[in-house]
């Protein structure tokens, strides 16, 4: 069998725990894959690649596969931005919803899909309607006891002890800080040190996309979704006159492009999103209606244009045909977990899961061709 060698560059989202997550959680859903498909996967140890990269080789010896897995790193950056003071991150919180109030788009977002505007409005909310909450409780009841200002100092202590387990179970922290990231870069830009990350990744891109390459996927996740549209425009511009090739596919997965594109102050990125919207380019998405941050169904490009050259499939990875009851990441308590089902293998393999699109011997199209017979 002749081998089918695939290149993957893969932009994962605003996440600090990077390289060593990512490439641990891909071996473990190898592994899940090949219980499953009877083929043997073997993911290799991590290797430091070029241009803020890391790489890793995946062979699929039952299907004659070898994938050269290239991890776009900018975990750095979201480490510096990463804010872990629970009082500057309410602080910033303040400013980044009094800026979505003035800029974003939030009647146009809820037509397009009305999960993301709660899971954008819901976390402000709770952040203080929970912690006040376990305050007043015991605070009220106890102060027929006692002197108030003793029930009050109750009530804060046992608000304090419990809140923050809470906000955590329910993702507020982490929605909050991805508002406040996100608010920054749609009103001043990714700033010098991501603008030229993203070159890196570009010129790398550009350097591998005519290489021997069966096919060359360019894989996003979450916030990196965003982005990769910005990258996508830095490939186009580097290439000139010479199209994309047919075996070049743009992977977007639980894309989150409306956070930034529905800013009415984010122009720079509108100016990313325009520059593609005569260029011919393979797009595919994959985002879940259940995913409460992913916008199921909405084309990046015709947010700010009426015009589109590139072949696009918008198509939702219908998670719950491949999970059990008892694992499908359902209700409020999982939406993290289930914004990285896209990521991982379920416990029915699916042609468009993500091993099997980067470790698997069919190429994308012929993946989705397969997806699409599923009723």
């Amino acid at each position: 069998m002749e081998k089918f060698k695939r290149k993957v560059f893969y932009l994962g989202g605003f996440d600090p725990r990077g390289v060593r997550f990512y490439h641990q959680m891909y071996r473990e859903q190898a592994e899940a894959y090949t219980r499953l498909s009877g083929e043997r996967v073997e993911v290799s140890a991590r290797r430091s690649g070029p241009a803020s990269s890391a790489s890793w080789t995946v062979t699929n010896h039952g299907a004659g596969v070898e994938t050269d897995y290239e991890f776009l790193r900018w975990e750095d950056l979201v480490g510096k931005v990463w804010i872990r003071n629970p009082l500057l991150l309410a602080w910033r919180s303040i400013a980044t919803y009094g800026a979505h109030a003035r800029h974003m788009q939030f009647l146009r977002m809820r037509k397009l899909r009305p999960g993301p505007v709660i899971t954008i409005l819901y976390p402000p909310l709770l952040a203080v309607l929970i912690p006040l909450a376990l305050a007043l409780i015991p605070a009220l009841p106890l102060s027929l006891l006692m002197p108030f200002w003793a029930a009050a100092l109750i009530g804060i202590a046992v608000s304090v002890a419990l809140s923050g387990r809470l906000l955590n179970k329910l993702i507020v922290p982490w929605l909050l800080r991805f508002m406040v990231y996100n608010h920054s870069v749609a009103a001043q830009g990714p700033g010098t040190d991501m603008d030229e990350r993203l070159d890196q990744f570009a010129a790398r891109i550009v350097g591998e996309v005519d290489g021997p390459w069966d096919e060359v996927v360019f894989a996003s996740h979450s916030n990196g979704t965003i982005y990769a549209m910005s990258v996508l425009r830095r490939i186009l511009e580097l290439r000139g006159d010479r199209p994309l090739p047919d075996n070049f596919t743009v992977l977007t997965l639980g894309q989150v492009v409306p956070v930034i594109a529905l800013r009415k102050d984010a122009r720079w990125y509108h100016a990313d999103l325009k520059a593609l919207d005569d260029k011919p380019f393979r797009l595919v998405d994959f985002s879940a209606p259940p995913d409460g941050a992913a916008y199921h169904g909405v084309h990046p490009i015709r947010l700010v244009s009426d015009r589109c050259a590139a072949r696009v499939d918008l198509l939702s990875p219908r998670f719950h045909l491949f999970y059990d009851p008892e694992n499908y990441h359902g209700g409020w308590s999982n939406k993290y977990e289930a914004h990285f089902d896209y990521l991982r293998v379920g416990d029915r393999l699916s042609p468009v899961d993500y091993v099997s699109l980067t470790a698997g011997r069919r190429t994308i199209d012929e993946a989705i061709a397969q997806f699409r017979t599923i009723p």
